[in-house]
């Protein structure tokens, strides 16, 4: 299924997830699924897309700030149950963020199964850039959010 994730940078200090998820609780927002990562780590992802597409997504000589600028923040990744909801509360809140198609798939949580929902990507020729799921030993489904490089190929084959 087809989900729209919210991409958002936090400075890289105590207590800044804790607001960003008392502002959602408190408004009934619902995070389903949530990854955290040093801000460093995605822009040297940036860079090297870069180099193999030959695009500048920014000028040369900003690459090395952007780094060492980004090591003070952090890249969080959600689904929530609202997200236009979430949207407005973070545009009016004054957070800066992106949102991104991605395909939530809810597995069973059992040994293979995730290697089968990898397989399916693979033979249909779909490169994934990032995955992460997660699930309780005790529950029987697990959630896991896959961004592939052609959402639109990705959401024929796991229709719902």
């Amino acid at each position: 299924m087809v989900r729209t994730e919210i991409q958002l940078f936090l400075e890289n200090v105590p207590g800044e997830l804790g607001k960003l998820a008392t502002l959602l609780g408190s408004e009934g927002v619902n995070i389903d699924a949530l990854t955290i990562q040093d801000a460093s780590a995605y822009v040297k992802e940036l860079f090297k897309a870069r180099g193999k597409s030959l695009k500048r997504i920014a000028p040369a000589a900003s690459y090395g700030s952007m780094q060492k600028d980004s090591a003070d923040f952090a890249l969080i990744r959600l689904l929530v149950n609202q997200t236009d909801k979430a949207i407005d509360l973070l545009s009016r809140t004054g957070y800066l963020f992106d949102i991104m198609p991605v395909i939530a798939l809810e597995i069973e949580n059992s040994p293979g199964t995730l290697a089968a929902m990898a397989k399916k990507f693979g033979e249909e020729g779909i490169n994934i850039s990032y995955v992460y799921g997660s699930a309780m030993p005790s529950e029987k489904k697990s959630l896991f959010v896959f961004c592939p490089e052609d959402i639109a190929a990705a959401a024929r084959i796991f229709k719902e």
